[in-house]
């Protein structure tokens, strides 16, 4: 599991916990579960993304953890996130807030525009994840644990190339400084030890400044944290002078909806955005064929009246 992942699991099962008194979770029954989860919906009336956290949680709990499957009720089955209309930029739009970054963050969002990946799929890319005479990207472990490959910009291949040589002579520092390179899942580390510290795993963002392991005690480099890119993106937004609430995620949108307007066949949009399903990817077409493509007749009513003669009628 990714470490967000594992964070979000962790506060759930604590917070359910605390709230049964701090009793051992074999001791706790499944109505009392399902009770905690209702509170959640009912009381504090999380949001259905709050409760699907929660619920997914507990069930990593009883069934991977303790070996127990429990049954929620119905009701907290059908938990679904209503559907929202993507906020999405015109590409006059996209160029203003571009022309308001610089540097990396610049650079981040032309991949999140250019090629529709998510932020932290950009954040975690690795050297080796770049094919620059492919003109290519290699998502590795994206949302539902899927891999899937992304178009590489070609406005982003002599900027990216150029920071790929800066992430090389960091790296280079890094080890000279004693450094234990990037982490790695668990798994991958048992099998290949060195890879931390070899160039093509080495983060294409990295942190400024490394962080030290709890577990081991050993310095790492982490990758730069979201928080600073969404920060400039606020700023950038900002001073582009753009009302609409647009965040790193709206870049996505962005591409999914630009690409359908060229002509770019769904399925191909689907698959580079790595939906599951199309019917994710056709809320797209709902912004396609939003009120602004419609004629108002209150238009054509006044265009009538101001048409007519002076006094007429």
């Amino acid at each position: 599991m990714s470490p967000r992942t594992l964070k979000v699991y962790l506060f759930w099962i604590r917070r359910f916990v605390r709230w049964a008194g701090l009793r051992h979770p074999s001791e706790i029954s499944e109505q009392q579960v399902a009770a905690f989860l209702d509170l959640l919906a009912s009381r504090l009336s999380a949001s259905p993304t709050t409760q699907g956290q929660a619920r997914a949680a507990l069930r990593f709990l009883y069934g991977r953890v303790l070996g127990k499957d429990i049954a929620l009720p119905l009701h907290l089955e059908r938990i679904r996130r209503p559907q929202r209309i993507p906020v999405v930029l015109t590409p006059d739009e996209v160029k203003d807030i571009l022309a308001q970054l610089q540097g990396v963050p610049w650079l981040i969002a032309i991949l999140l525009y250019g090629s529709g990946i998510r932020l932290f799929e950009c954040l975690q890319l690795r050297v080796k994840d770049i094919d620059l005479r492919s003109n290519e990207i290699a998502v590795r472990s994206g949302k539902g644990d899927r891999d899937r490959w992304a178009p590489l910009p070609r406005v982003a291949r002599a900027p990216l190339t150029a920071h790929l040589v800066r992430v090389r002579n960091l790296h280079r520092q890094d080890l000279r400084t004693g450094l234990a390179g990037v982490p790695l899942p668990s798994a991958l580390a048992r099998k290949y030890p060195n890879a931390p510290r070899d160039l093509k795993w080495q983060w294409i963002f990295p942190a400024r400044t490394p962080f030290v392991d709890r577990v081991d005690g050993r310095s790492y480099r982490y990758h730069l944290h979201a928080t600073a890119f969404q920060r400039e993106v606020k700023e950038a937004v900002e001073k582009a002078g753009i009302t609409k609430h647009a965040t790193p995620h709206t870049f996505r949108h962005s591409f999914a909806t630009h690409l359908l307007q060229s002509g770019t066949d769904i399925s191909t949009v689907q698959e580079l955005l790595g939906h599951s399903d199309v019917r994710t990817t056709m809320i797209y077409t709902h912004v396609l064929t939003r009120g602004g493509g419609v004629r108002s007749p209150v238009d054509a009513l006044l265009e009538v009246a101001s048409r007519s003669p002076a006094g007429a009628g």
